[in-house]
């Protein structure tokens, strides 16, 4: 129920304002809160009406607020943290850089606090834990966003925490080497986003399954654990780093049995090597070259024939490529000589998907090679439209009903999807449909369902096009 609504009950009602006072879950939230008004003033009436209560769950967010002063925030915690609290979460407002961040009092979760709280979120703040006031004993879930904390004060909360699955860090600009005791022994979730002064990961935890990472690349340790399953990597920084180089290179070391594996580069310069060292439980892998520029034309899209070369068991392969321009030698104006690796047997590749499928040469190989060597393989699928749309794909592939008034007659406005693409794009989504038709098409099996997805008339920017 939104505040306002619970505001007009408690008008109307004396029996729902009493049941509303020792409501013990809040969620104070632009959302909740409103669009209109001081939602400091009304956040302050709220939590004070509730003073008492004994809350289980408080959410506060204030990202789009001014100040607030630091007297409110110690004066709300002091309201809501208390014994038998089991979440708590805090965002406060940016603070500008020549402003202290508010100051979280530490103490507060250690007044009877410490043995329900089971969630923690807090952003925009200094976190300063202080030693020998106790452990957490029932805490699953601990997420720091925009947070000061520096190593040894992470260290040591983190000693303080057994019970601990979820580890979330983003952007705490303070920490530079991550470490995680082996006394974590039921942590599954490491995710680390965006802490740009980070050099090390050196995690002892030994049951860790799920680990996230963006920013720039870190050296990484999970010393003996074996349970890494899921990995996520992505680097922000454009020209900064090879991170599919990495995923080839290094990944193995600390987590030999990844079973899913996403990683995401913005502009990869080296062609991937070939190694000995297989993924021998991988099987699923999604790459994204994204770039603000053209993929560097050096970038040989072949060479990811080594990852698929290196998984035994690999059921999918995703490849994203991301560019408003294409500057690869195209396969129409060379079509001589197209390398052909030698045969190999991917027997367990069971769906590809190339979106953003261009008339690259190497790009063209890598999928003839794909269809020539995956005995299993079930489905193609080679999307030109080269992320033309700002999310979700194009809109031919979302119901039309989304169009439709509530009345039931059609508005003539521009699907909201799809963005009307550059002339360079126009044209290399001609020029990769055509190699399709002369180089792939005759080769695809007939047991492969072969399905090329092409932009819509709204993403060329006019009402019809004939190809």
């Amino acid at each position: 129920m939104s505040l306002q609504n619970a505001a007009r009950l408690a008008c109307a009602s004396h029996t729902f304002r009493r049941s509303w006072r020792c409501y013990p879950n809040l969620d104070l939230r632009q959302r909740t809160l409103g669009l209109n008004g001081d939602h400091i003033s009304k956040v302050d009436h709220i939590l004070q009406n509730h003073s008492g209560v004994g809350m289980k769950k408080l959410r506060i967010e204030l990202f789009d607020c001014d100040k607030v002063d630091s007297c409110y925030i110690s004066s709300w915690l002091r309201i809501a943290v208390t014994a038998g609290i089991e979440e708590l979460t805090l965002y406060l407002p940016a603070t500008p850089e020549d402003e202290a961040y508010y100051s979280f009092p530490y103490s507060l979760l250690f007044n009877g606090s410490e043995d329900s709280i089971r969630y923690l979120d807090i952003g925009l703040c200094a976190f300063r834990p202080t030693a020998g006031l106790g452990r957490w004993r029932s805490l699953a879930i601990l997420s720091l966003g925009n947070v000061l904390i520096a190593d040894d004060e992470l260290e040591g909360l983190l000693y303080n925490c057994a019970a601990l699955e979820h580890l979330a860090l983003l952007n705490c600009p303070e920490i530079v080497c991550l470490k995680i005791p082996c006394l974590l022994r039921r942590l599954r979730v490491l995710r680390v986003s965006v802490c740009r002064n980070m050099q090390v990961i050196d995690s002892n935890a030994p049951n860790i399954s799920i680990f996230h990472f963006s920013g720039s690349l870190v050296s990484i340790s999970f010393g003996s654990a074996l349970q890494v399953k899921n990995v996520h990597m992505e680097c922000l920084e454009f020209g900064q780093s090879n991170i599919v180089l990495h995923a080839r290179t290094k990944l193995l070391s600390y987590a030999p049995n990844v079973e899913t594996l996403v990683i995401s580069s913005p502009n990869e310069m080296i062609s991937t090597p070939t190694l000995s060292r297989r993924f021998l439980h991988l099987k699923y892998l999604h790459i994204s070259l994204i770039g603000n520029e053209a993929i560097s034309p050096d970038y040989d899209y072949l060479s990811l024939v080594s990852f698929l070369e290196a998984s035994p068991r690999l059921e999918t392969f995703i490849l994203e490529v991301r560019q408003p321009c294409m500057e690869h030698e195209s396969v129409l104006w060379n079509a001589s000589q197209l390398r052909r690796l030698p045969q190999q047997g991917h027997t367990s590749l069971k769906s590809v998907t190339i979106v953003g499928f261009s008339s690259a040469k190497s790009l063209v190989e890598l999928t003839c090679h794909i269809v020539e060597n995956a005995t299993s393989l079930e489905r193609l699928t080679l999307d030109t439209s080269h992320g033309c749309q700002s999310s979700g794909g194009c809109s031919v592939n979302i119901p039309q009903r989304m169009y439709y008034t509530e009345s039931g007659t059609l508005e003539g406005a521009t699907p909201y999807m799809c963005i009307p693409m550059g002339e360079d794009i126009i044209m290399e989504t001609v020029k990769a449909r055509l190699a399709i038709r002369v180089h792939v098409t005759g080769k695809v099996p007939s047991r492969v369902m072969l399905e090329v997805v092409e932009p819509c008339s709204w993403c060329f920017g006019v009402e019809d096009l004939d190809a």
